[in-house]
């Protein structure tokens, strides 16, 4: 094992090397778990064909799912960065499709969270809204918002986050994201605080980072459930 200046450190599983926070606690969000791995003598059967294991047919295990499979049913090597292997790992042709899916999140959507959109911010009941920018930290663990003011979300304390709509054009066409509400809970604090944002100013750039917050929410409530 052995550490690098940036706060984290390479670590070597049985699934591949691994780049993680020296600090557990400043893991990402969106980050799962590596799963347990069937044990070998669990499973004499590919899980995906049913095809039985021999000297010539090898059992390779899933890095996402940590199912048995052969060669055939689990061949795809695919960056899994949610839990941050340095290299694409052995993936079954489910796990690798998803893997796949999420990669655009990593490479575009992350891109638009950390560079912010403008908002109409208003908190709790208030009349009063602020315009503030707000963005994803480089850790993706805050929502940062600057204006006049400046506070921040931890994303793990987000309860509940629901994007709003409008129509695009006149007639009532394709919507759009224009706003989103959330609900969260404050350090030290037990009761719900919301949080309503409007775009405002460049709203093609506000309504593409929503979009983008949506797909994170996603992210975000499936590592909640694993």
């Amino acid at each position: 094992m052995s550490a690098v200046p940036d706060g984290k450190k390479l670590v070597r599983s049985p699934s591949g090397l691994r780049m993680v926070p020296e600090n557990g606690a400043f893991t990402s969000p969106f980050s799962l778990d590596e799963p347990q791995w069937v044990p070998d003598k669990e499973c004499p059967r590919c899980m995906q064909c049913d095809t039985k294991f021999d000297f010539i047919t090898r059992k390779h295990h899933c890095r996402r799912c940590g199912r048995c499979f052969c060669d055939k049913c689990c061949s795809q090597k695919v960056a899994l960065p949610r839990m941050c292997f340095v290299d694409p790992v052995r993936q079954c042709s489910e796990c690798s499709l998803i893997s796949q899916k999420e990669m655009e999140f990593y490479d575009k959507q992350l891109k638009v969270l950390t560079a912010g959109g403008t908002f109409l911010v208003k908190v709790d009941s208030s009349e009063k809204s602020e315009t503030m920018v707000c963005r994803l930290s480089n850790n993706q663990r805050y929502l940062f918002l600057d204006g006049e003011s400046h506070f921040e979300v931890e994303l793990s304390r987000i309860s509940s986050m629901q994007v709003l709509t409008e129509s695009s054009t006149p007639g009532g066409g394709s919507l759009r994201a224009s706003g989103m509400v959330l609900q969260y809970k404050p350090p030290e604090s037990l009761n719900l605080q919301q949080l309503h944002m409007e775009t405002a100013d460049d709203k093609r750039v506000a309504s593409a980072w929503l979009t983008a917050m949506h797909k994170a929410a996603k992210l975000l409530y499936e590592s909640r459930d694993q």
